[in-house]
């Protein structure tokens, strides 16, 4: 490559910046500054010029150069600690709020720096949040040259002495509250230099001086609700034109540009005092209407983290008893337990001896790793064999476990809104539509009345805008999610919810979930255990999550326990476990005969109803544990509302001697299937979508992990355990499932008041247009209608919603 210096006008090829000081050539394109020039080189050289296609000028104007000394302290291992949210060995994640993330080809060219340094193994944005995460190996590169890779190339990180501190808050961004002040400001003073044209005072020479010099000052005063005020509408509006797209911001712009530049010909021309009150106040009104939408969202995102979508609890070890708590009661110190299976709440350390921890939901890597007594172990890993203790040294951050559980690396095939595709392909027809009415207007009021055109025209750009339309959706899933939590449902996000309004047909797992695992009668039959082999069960069964171990555990009572050598769970049929020279297996006899020496001949000829857990110890057959299985409060009656309108069935893995007892429940025995693996569940599932059918399925969570997945929507229930499939949508406590016909009405009833929501702005609209065009509406209060009806529609979802759900008997507050 080569560079040489010219003096040119012509614009940078990276950030589309002028060239008004020395022009900066590189493999024959132009730049503005040396940082410019730099980035394109950098990119060229690891074949990442892509970006440049995704988005005309996508580049920042980058500083010509970066201090390293700057981020020195990023050396220091204390802050390194403080600032990254996961550490395995060389693989560490640490996530940046980046404010200059705008547009397609940033995130492009954020998730690919791992062509430029390969220490880098992965990278991720989160455009809303203006927030990327990065997966590194810390002997490859450092937490040092990666924030300077992204300063370098005009990304850098907004890093804030608050983030060294243990209690981390999101930087927020007050820009937004200083342009409302200028605009309501300068609203103000040109509203009062504007009174001897209110007033119409005489037309004397000193008041034409007058409307001189207070002309002057409303220009004066416009500049800055122009330059400052209204650029993100500039922006946006450019931003969309040069991708030779339309958004909502296009309108807007238009009528910004035109009222600004009318007003200023007029005080110019001598040919009026033009409307810069109205041009500020439109500007004002409109920054109000961003700012109570901005504040709805952040409401909505607080709910949500503050809750967490994971309703998961702990076992607490308090006073040598044992506790079921909430994650969010935990607190630096407790002492916890964490079963095979099971996630890892918080940051803590472990207090066993050793254990194996698997950190798939981070890093993506299966491979479990092995850590010993005194080591931290971070939230998100999950705990591979036997249980272990720990203790809690970090809060619990709700936001970080719903980061885990949104990862989409978890998830399955997308579910998009047909609403919301609905209202995006509508707003750029919308704009279209509009913008021709005004310019129609404008030619026709040309002819009428000239000195009326402009408003018009204004006008017309002004109240059409649409906006609210826009907002129907959001805010009115938004309100629903948080509706739905506040009952015991908790869904994974609002792409989802139009997924479960269009179920038919709704497949139901038994064990943990119409029966209730906490109420179950027990007992053991065959021949008598010893003491040290109920030890050995009890020890077994203590590290397992399926609702029959539990039982057994709960059952037995066991004091003195024992860590097995070496523990294996198949999730739906069994476990293995090792204690010295004894070899224990619990589950089905299916999976007893697989993984032992037994036969079919050495099974009881049971006609036992209701599940059976089966047990062999060192290979020779022990008898099983029989379970009189209760079904949850409220099941009945359920099931019996859903039949009407749904078509419904039972997968169950337990032999079907029970189906006498259930039969009443399901349509006929033919809609209740029995011996079911986890695979014959999918593939049951399976062949309903492949009938057309929109599948709920609701499972225990793992042992139904699959078949969560492939279902339309699928619901883990969630007990007393903080083991979950995150290839669920929602996951819902196990007291609130007697709902689920409430729940499915209610989401469809939500999908109904986004089609009313959209009625109500187009209905607007119109009418808004009709005065427009007609010369009685002016731009001052169309600026006032518009953010108004954007408050309307978001005051109407968020009320209606939560009537419909007191009148569906929901709880909607707190």
């Amino acid at each position: 490559m080569s560079s040489s210096s010219t003096i040119t006008t012509t614009n940078c090829y990276h950030c589309g910046e002028k060239c008004v000081e020395d022009e900066l050539i590189s493999d024959e394109k132009s730049f503005c500054c040396a940082g410019c020039k730099t980035v394109f080189e950098i990119l060229n050289n690891y074949d990442l010029c892509t970006y440049y296609e995704l988005d005309e000028a996508a580049g920042n104007t980058v500083p010509n150069g970066i201090e390293r000394k700057r981020f020195d302290y990023l050396k220091d291992e204390e802050v390194i600690e403080k600032l990254i949210d996961f550490r395995n060995g060389t693989t560490v994640s640490a996530s940046f709020y980046i404010p200059n993330i705008h547009c397609p080809s940033c995130i492009w060219l954020l998730e690919n720096l791992q062509n430029i340094d390969e220490g880098i193994l992965s990278g991720k944005v989160n455009f809303l949040k203006r927030k990327v995460t990065f997966v590194y190996n810390s002997t490859s590169t450092s937490l040092r040259n990666i924030v300077e890779l992204l300063s370098t190339i005009g990304y850098e990180p907004n890093l804030k002495l608050g983030q060294l501190e243990s209690d981390q808050r999101e930087v927020k961004d007050r820009r937004l509250w200083l342009k409302l002040g200028v605009a309501g400001f300068c609203f103000g003073n040109i509203m009062l230099f504007s009174f001897p044209e209110y007033l119409n005072l005489d037309q004397s020479v000193s008041s034409n001086s007058f409307k001189i010099f207070f002309g002057t000052l409303n220009i004066v005063l416009a500049l800055p609700v122009l330059l400052y005020s209204s650029v993100d509408y500039l922006k946006s509006a450019w931003a969309a034109l040069s991708q030779k797209g339309i958004n909502l911001d296009v309108p807007i712009s238009i009528g910004i540009i035109a009222l600004f530049g009318r007003s200023l010909y007029e005080i110019l021309s001598g040919t009026g005092s033009g409307y810069f009150d109205s041009f500020t106040g439109f500007i004002f009104f409109l920054l109000i209407g961003k700012i109570v939408q901005q504040k709805t969202f952040e409401q909505l995102s607080f709910n949500r983290d503050y809750k967490s979508y994971l309703p998961i609890s702990v076992i607490k070890i308090s006073e040598d008893k044992e506790l079921s708590v909430p994650v969010d009661k935990l607190e630096i110190g407790d002492q916890v337990t964490i079963r095979n299976q099971e996630l890892i709440p918080a940051d803590a350390v472990l207090v066993s001896e050793e254990t194996q921890i698997d950190y798939s939901f981070i890093t993506g890597e299966s491979e479990p790793v092995l850590i010993e007594k005194g080591t931290l172990a971070f939230a998100g890993g999950k705990v591979i064999g036997t249980q272990s203790d720990f203790v809690i040294s970090k809060k619990v951050e709700h936001s970080y476990l719903t980061q885990l559980w949104e990862n989409e690396a978890f998830k399955g095939e997308d579910k998009k809104i047909s609403v919301t595709s609905f209202a995006d392909r509508i707003s750029p027809y919308f704009t279209i539509i509009v913008i021709g009415i005004a310019l129609l207007s404008l030619a026709i009021w040309l002819q009428i009345e000239p000195s009326k055109a402009f408003t018009i025209f204004s006008a017309v750009l002004i109240v059409a805008c649409p906006c609210a339309l826009a907002l129907s959706t959001p805010f009115t899933l938004g309100s629903t999610l948080n509706i739905l939590s506040q009952n015991g449902l908790f869904v994974r996000s609002t792409s989802v919810l139009e997924s479960l309004s269009n179920t038919d047909t709704i497949t139901f797992d038994k064990t943990g979930t119409i029966t209730e695992s906490g109420n179950t009668k027990i007992d053991f039959v065959g021949s008598t255990l010893s003491a040290d082999e109920l030890r050995f069960i009890s020890s077994s069964c203590r590290t397992s999550t399926h609702p029959l171990s539990k039982t057994i555990y709960k059952e037995l009572n066991t004091k003195s326990l024992l860590a097995p050598d070496d523990i294996h769970e198949v999730p739906g049929k069994g476990l293995f476990a090792n204690f010295g020279n004894t070899s224990l297996w619990v589950g089905s006899q299916n999976f007893l005969i697989e993984q032992t020496d037994l036969s079919y001949s050495d099974f009881p000829d049971s006609s036992e109803s209701g599940s059976v857990v089966h047990i062999c110890i060192d290979n020779k057959y022990k008898g099983y544990f029989r379970f009189e299985n209760n079904l949850r409060e409220g099941i009945g009656s359920l099931l019996a509302k859903l039949s009407g309108s749904y078509s419904t069935f039972l997968l169950s893995g337990d032999n079907e001697k029970e189906s006498s007892r259930l039969v009443g429940l399901f349509p006929n025995r033919k809609s209740m299937l029995f011996n079911q693996s986890p695979i014959q569940k999918l593939n049951f599932i399976e062949n309903l979508k492949q009938q057309g059918k929109e599948v709920l399925m609701i499972g225990d969570g793992l042992n139904d992990a699959g078949a969560l997945k492939t279902s339309s929507f699928g619901i883990a229930i969630s007990d007393d355990t903080s083991a979950f499939s995150p290839a669920c949508d929602a996951i819902a406590e196990g007291d609130s499932i007697k709902n689920l016909d409430t729940y499915l009405s209610f989401s469809k009833a939500a999908f109904k008041v986004i089609l009313f929501s959209f009625g109500i702005s187009l209905c607007y609209n119109l009418v808004g247009l009709g005065f427009a065009v007609t010369g009685h509406l002016s731009p001052l209060v169309a600026a006032i209608l518009m953010p108004l009806s954007s408050v309307t529609i978001m005051a109407f979802t968020y009320s209606v919603t939560r009537v419909i759900a007191y009148r569906m008997g929901l709880r909607i507050w707190e």
